[in-house]
């Protein structure tokens, strides 16, 4: 049998940065299978993101899957995509908060949005470069993309990390513990104790005010613990929390997951991408969900927005 052309009806994701973050992106998607990638970087990195592409390719042919990966610096071979996740921008280094990163990766992701403007203007767009909910701000604003079309990637990595954490200090299976974290991506995320559950048993009845309080310090700054260990950014659960969010999409799940999404008065918060519940689905942001939350959260929440806002105004500045 004879078969002509390149043409597929397979789902095609393009990863915009070719770093860490990326190349487990697109293994994780080529192993699941979810369409073709592209992984594109800058012109200097072209040789990396078609030797990456490349190794992925062949790891196919180990692990049975079937998945076109092409290497790039050309934003055209990027039309079409369904999905588009971006990575690129400055990591973190010891030392560094993710507001340190702002002026960089400012400018970075808006000739990022630009060209995906040009050449994307009707995927979903998850926004993994920090400070993360600044940068979902200026990559909609730049790309003229609808609000139901952009998210951040951040909720449902520091959800996990929490997960893991009350996990851990309770010794049981990090499958029965549901938790989720709002607000921004840094120090004033707010880890939602009152929704906590150990296979629906509040997580309260299990552990001391004390610890609890502990974790959720631990998981606001779970991200630094791990730039201090390593010397730059965590990349294996970021991918697989961004992975998530695009199966969600690709395949119409409509998974209630915490994202960094558009409020328009949702929690009281106007004109602001935050970290908030949200259904995913092949609409892209489906829904807000509002949740009810306690005095203490409210509160939380409302230093978290004011830390995120003030974020977005000195970037407009920029």
């Amino acid at each position: 049998m004879q078969t002509s052309g390149k043409k597929t009806s397979r789902k095609k994701i393009a990863l915009i940065g070719a770093g860490n973050i990326g190349g487990e992106l697109a293994a994780l998607i080529a192993r699941k299978e979810l369409g073709d990638v592209v992984l594109l970087d800058i012109p200097e990195k072209e040789g990396l993101c078609k030797g990456k592409a490349l190794d992925l390719e062949q790891n196919g042919s180990v692990l049975g899957y079937d998945c076109r990966i092409t290497g790039t610096s050309n934003y055209a071979d990027c039309a079409g995509s369904d999905v588009v996740i971006v990575t690129a921008g400055v990591p973190r280094k010891p030392g560094m908060t993710r507001d340190d990163l702002l002026s960089i990766n400012l400018k970075i992701m808006r000739n990022v949005a630009q060209n995906l403007k040009e050449h994307c203007p009707n995927a979903f767009v998850i926004i993994i470069s920090n400070p993360l909910d600044a940068m979902v701000y200026e990559c909609a604003k730049v790309g003229g993309f609808a609000k139901h079309q952009v998210a951040g990637m951040a909720g449902v990595l520091d959800s996990a990390r929490f997960q893991l954490f009350l996990a851990r200090e309770l010794n049981v299976s990090i499958k029965d513990v549901r938790a989720m974290v709002l607000g921004g991506h840094g120090d004033t995320m707010v880890p939602v104790t009152s929704y906590c559950t150990v296979n629906g048993i509040p997580v309260k009845q299990f552990i001391s005010a004390e610890r609890l309080a502990a974790i959720c310090t631990r998981t606001a700054g779970g991200g630094g613990e791990i730039v201090k260990l390593m010397g730059t950014s965590a990349y294996y659960a970021p991918a697989s929390a961004a992975v998530a969010m695009a199966e969600s999409y690709l395949l119409d799940q409509k998974r209630l997951l915490p994202a960094a999404v558009y409020c328009d008065g949702e929690y009281g918060i106007k004109d602001l991408y935050i970290g908030v519940p949200a259904i995913i689905g092949s609409g892209g942001i489906e829904k807000v969900v509002e949740i009810v939350l306690t005095d203490e959260e409210k509160g939380m929440l409302g230093k978290s927005v004011a830390a995120v806002r003030e974020l977005v105004e000195v970037g407009a500045k920029l």
